[in-house]
């Protein structure tokens, strides 16, 4: 039996309310709001969180391979797999990583993906996380829509949460929604024929497809997890598949979070996970550029894999932008003056010699006199002993703020810039900015816990590393 063993999610800190994008551009009031990934967030570093989350309480050691699902990578031609799979310390040797991109369906691609390297006997364990960081254009038909997260699935073949019972897929090369390389903005044609042509057609042929396939009607189902573009076409596309919209239909919070693109159906799944129960039957429908459907069975194991922060406590954890005009600078969507002082600079062959420390951010731990330190050091600064040490993951662990400084001057989109010393305990203290914090409410002693974020450019590259935030959910 194959199938999901863990489940994770991660949706960012901050919201835009739809009400205040109308006022920027003088339209009527929408209601709802949006998630909002902050500057230094990106597609990798929010599949990094929900690998993170996903993978609670579970022996890293036993992952085989990550496939990343999304259509906003920060890089075009390097791997970015890679990268979340070294961020959330998992194993290098005999590990397969692949990046799944180019349409909205690429979470459940790689979910099939996942499920048939089980079954060949290629991997015992996958993660498959889908993250995307959409930006529409200013006063778009998407700038409501588009929100931003990213979900993750364990798939393997002992302890199944949530047993594959059935699939099946179409391809099509129908124009619906595209980015051409170059384009900033996504691009798509004349609102009628795109939904009733494509969207309405191709996942109902699908859905259509399953059930006859495996002898199913809709009254089967406990839930019912589906694609949509908009709120008004998912009501649409729940009556024309004939469930029940009150009890059957999954809730794709878009007055909430958003279309979050290929993170939108892995989302969805997430919150109906958390309140799914033993017995009970889902069906899981993607669209883009074709469509996956797939039969999925709760089991017992369900309740053993409830202790993540998942989608309710993301969501219970926000903070609202103050205006449109902060989203613009969380976008960069407008030409700024130009910087008068000089960029800050990287080594990628520094990054590279110390990538433990960097990615993984690994300390040591002295193992004479058990002194943990960081930065990695030849040399113990308690006992000077010399060359021996051990690794010590820092990542996970939570510490308390000892001490920190506003800099309204520093080189940072946001001001001002908070430069934090953490006391983790065992003699480890870590200097960081500190993100997703209010100026108003840092204060010494408070607690705080490692994230993964983009922290500046340089080299022309993305250069990440972890920083600090107050504790979230």
């Amino acid at each position: 039996m194959v199938g999901i063993t863990s489940y994770g999610a991660y949706i960012p800190l901050y919201r835009l309310s739809r009400d205040e994008i109308s006022r920027a551009w003088s339209r009527p009031n929408a209601g709802g709001e949006k998630a909002v990934a902050n500057v230094d967030e990106d597609s990798i570093t929010m599949a990094v969180e929900a690998v993170i989350d996903c993978l609670t309480g579970m022996d890293r050691e036993l992952i085989d391979g990550l496939y990343l699902a999304t259509t906003t990578a920060p890089y075009k031609e390097k791997l970015c797999a890679s990268i979340v799979a070294v961020a959330a310390d998992l194993r290098k040797e005999q590990f397969f990583a692949a990046d799944f991109t180019s349409s909205v369906r690429a979470g459940t691609m790689a979910m099939k993906a996942s499920i048939d390297a089980i079954k060949g006997g290629s991997a015992k364990k996958v993660i498959v996380a889908a993250s995307d960081r959409r930006v529409p254009a200013p006063n778009s038909e998407f700038e409501p829509l588009f929100g931003d997260s990213a979900a993750a699935f364990v798939f393997g073949d002992s302890d199944v949460a949530v047993n594959i019972e059935g699939n099946y897929s179409i391809s099509s090369e129908f124009m619906d929604i595209w980015r051409r390389d170059g384009d900033k903005f996504p691009r798509t044609w004349e609102d009628r024929f795109v939904l009733e042509e494509g969207y309405q057609k191709l996942l109902q042929q699908a859905v259509s497809g399953l059930m006859n396939k495996y002898s199913l009607t809709p009254k089967d189902f406990t839930k019912a997890i589906f694609y949509a573009p908009t709120a008004r076409s998912h009501a649409a596309m729940a009556r024309s598949l004939g469930f029940d919209a009150k009890t059957q239909v999954q809730d794709p919070m878009f007055a909430t979070v958003g279309n979050t693109g290929t993170a939108f159906v892995p989302m969805m799944l997430v919150a109906a996970l958390e309140e799914a129960k033993p017995g009970d039957k889902l069906l899981l429908a993607n669209y883009g550029d074709g469509a996956d459907c797939y039969i999925l069975v709760v089991t017992e194991q369900i309740e053993n894999i409830r202790d993540r922060r998942g989608i309710k406590r993301h969501l219970a954890s926000k903070s609202i932008l103050p205006n449109y005009e902060k989203y613009i600078l969380f976008r960069d969507l407008m030409e700024w003056e130009f910087e008068r002082r000089p960029p800050a600079a990287s080594s990628l062959s520094w990054i590279w010699r110390d990538r433990a420390q960097v990615y993984r951010l690994h300390g040591q731990k002295c193992r004479r006199c058990g002194w943990v330190q960081f930065p990695r050091q030849r040399v113990c600064i308690n006992c000077q002993a010399k060359d021996d040490f051990e690794d010590v993951s820092i990542a996970d662990k939570k510490g308390n703020l000892f001490t920190f400084t506003h800099d309204e001057r520093a080189m940072v989109p946001i001001l001002p810039e908070i430069m934090c010393e953490i006391d983790f305990g065992d003699g480890l203290r870590l200097y960081c900015p500190m993100t997703d914090r209010d100026p108003e409410k840092v204060e010494i002693g408070m607690s705080v816990e490692m994230t993964f974020r983009n922290i500046h450019e340089g080299a022309d590259a993305h250069n990440y590393f972890w920083v600090c935030r107050p504790i979230r959910c």
